[in-house]
């Protein structure tokens, strides 16, 4: 059992970084408007956040840009036109996922950017592309992280092999990313001993993203921070793709840091998050979710479901469990 003293204290190495620009730009296809970035971007620096991740950047050769917001993107125009007149207050981070980024041609040099952080998304079957991905982020100047995707499929000695990898690489931060909302604390405990062991070893911080299809996204993430995880990934009002992630104002209504200002994230949520369900945005904990989420299966199929508006849950339940 955790010492509760440890928790009660804060540590200086703990940052947040807020997602919801980019895993909540999965629930309406990134269509933010400018204004509601740079009051988001506002509020970050009144509660203390560290750093704030805007979006993708997604090859333009593989999805078009006439079906997406800009943040799926990312293009150094348009977040100049919205976070130009700002004094770099926060750092600002972009994730790019292997296979579906053309890094060499559009990450360009930081010196010329206003970017300050690469997060590299990857399957552990993708570790060697990963890699590369992050290497080229280095060589251009910018901060890293691996995001290993659906670590919950994976077996322990391909992730300790995945770990070793990047151990070797120089990447700055590596996640646990519990993609299907299936992991359990006792779960997470176990994966961050063997991330943070890693971690000592080969001097990388370790990250928490978690999604709350089991509506454990803000226990798992308190339990990784338990457990010496540093980098912890939420948003606002928990928006995020499906069930969504870890809410902002959990997590900064747990940590006792005093620079974190957890009135700002509610004053946001009120004019803002409330403003964009009400205009049909939808995430957040449904059955649909909790099912995938006990069988470790990509929301995908209840994302569709939530979609259809379908409300046959135990037909549902069946075709997840006769699936061939």
């Amino acid at each position: 059992m955790k010492n509760i003293a440890g928790l009660m204290g804060f540590r200086e190495d703990v940052r947040v970084l807020d997602a919801t620009l980019r895993d909540g730009g999965l629930v309406n296809d990134f269509y933010f408007t400018d204004e509601f970035c740079k009051e988001l971007y506002r509020t970050n620096i009144k509660a203390g956040v560290d750093y704030m991740e805007i979006g993708y950047k997604a090859d333009k050769t593989m999805f078009d840009k006439d079906k997406f917001g800009k943040w799926k993107f990312c293009e150094e125009e348009d977040i100049v036109k919205v976070f130009g007149d700002f004094s770099n207050e926060i750092k600002l981070g972009i994730m790019a996922d292997v296979g579906r980024c053309n890094y060499k041609q559009d990450i360009i040099k930081k010196s010329e950017s206003m970017l300050d952080l690469i997060r590299v998304a990857t399957y552990v079957n993708t570790m060697p592309a990963a890699i590369d991905m992050i290497e080229d982020a280095k060589n251009k100047g910018y901060e890293t992280t691996c995001n290993i995707m659906a670590v919950s499929t994976a077996q322990e000695g391909d992730i300790k092999v995945a770990l070793d990898m990047l151990g070797h690489s120089p990447v700055d931060c590596v996640y646990i990313v519990d993609s299907f909302g299936s992991l359990y604390p006792e779960q997470i405990a176990r994966l961050a001993d063997l991330y943070c062991e890693m971690g000592a070893k080969y001097g990388k911080k370790i990250g928490m993203h978690a999604h709350n299809n089991q509506q454990l996204a803000f226990a798992n993430t308190i339990e990784a921070v338990g457990d010496g995880v540093d980098w912890l990934d939420a948003t606002y009002a928990g928006m995020g793709r499906g069930a969504g992630n870890c809410s902002m104002e959990n997590l900064l209504g747990f940590l006792r840091n005093p620079k974190y200002n957890l009135y700002p994230v509610i004053k946001f949520i009120e004019e803002h998050m409330v403003k964009l369900k009400e205009e049909g945005a939808t995430w957040g904990y449904d059955l649909q979710y909790l099912m995938t989420g006990i069988l470790n299966q990509h929301p995908r199929t209840a994302i569709a479901f939530t979609k259809e508006n379908r409300k046959d849950y135990s037909a549902y339940y069946n075709e997840l469990t006769t699936q061939d």
